[in-house]
């Protein structure tokens, strides 16, 4: 099959710089939310941004998280091609970050109702930490989550459907596609992020690690279970401590240092 019309056979051996291109793009991505996060420690809700704002800054974020755990799918679809790699891996990063841009409204929209939430009704902030935890373990134990995570465990069988995909913007597409599957896997785990500060960099470096160890581990799906029991846990855990949610709660108060 040639490089016009679609997917040409793979070539062996590692594509190692677009793996390198990635993992420098996450790097930078995590850099710059450094940076960012520096000014916002603490800060609940969306942190006094705009929606206009707060996509950008929460797509860079995703970009952070997410793109290492893409590296495989991206290696291999970039052995499939003949011209323009760089080109059409960039198309392919464009439309999965697409996708993760799209999932920042409703994240704006909870973040604000968080935020308006911890500020007028702290009763209803406490119910919304313990849900925040309770719904994503309660995700990571279910079907679709086993579903959409398999997808994303086997690029080499999404591969063969993008074989069908045809013109200019197919590795958009490719990517859009692959975006919305590490979605459907992931968005269970980014509603933490509510709970606990939408810019914890703690709690970004854990769930990145989590997703990344439940895409390309061996024992992956046994983790993301493991890690839906212990957000389980810490939901039941929060209805006596919440400050285990500083996205919805206040930290307790420091103990004044004995002289």
């Amino acid at each position: 099959m040639s490089s016009s019309g679609g997917l040409a056979r793979p070539r062996s051996g590692p594509a190692a710089r677009e793996v390198a291109v990635l993992l420098i793009l996450a790097a930078a991505a995590w850099a710059a939310t450094l940076v960012l996060a520096r000014g916002m420690a603490g800060m609940t809700g969306t942190m006094g941004l705009g929606l206009a704002v707060f996509v950008p800054i929460w797509t860079l974020m995703m970009a952070a998280m997410m793109l290492p755990s893409v590296a495989p799918t991206a290696s291999l679809y970039a052995k499939t091609m003949q011209d323009n790699r760089a080109a059409r891996i960039a198309g392919l990063v464009a439309g999965y970050l697409a996708v993760w841009a799209a999932a920042g409204v409703p994240a704006f929209g909870l973040a604000w109702l968080a935020g308006w939430l911890t500020g007028s009704h702290p009763a209803a902030a406490h119910v919304i930490a313990v849900g925040a935890f309770a719904v994503c373990g309660i995700y990571q134990l279910s079907s679709l989550k086993d579903r959409c995570l398999a997808h994303c465990r086997s690029p080499l069988g999404l591969l063969m459907h993008y074989g069908s995909y045809r013109g200019r913007l197919r590795d958009l597409r490719v990517g859009a596609h692959h975006g919305g599957y590490c979605l459907g896997c992931c968005w269970g785990l980014m509603v933490i992020l509510i709970a606990v500060g939408v810019m914890n960099v703690a709690a970004m470096v854990g769930l990145a690690a989590l997703v990344l160890v439940e895409k390309v581990w061996t024992r992956g799906p046994l983790v993301g279970r493991l890690a839906g029991i212990a957000a389980l846990a810490l939901a039941v855990a929060i209805i006596w401590l919440p400050w285990l949610a500083p996205g919805l709660h206040p930290a307790p108060p420091m103990m004044p240092a004995m002289n």
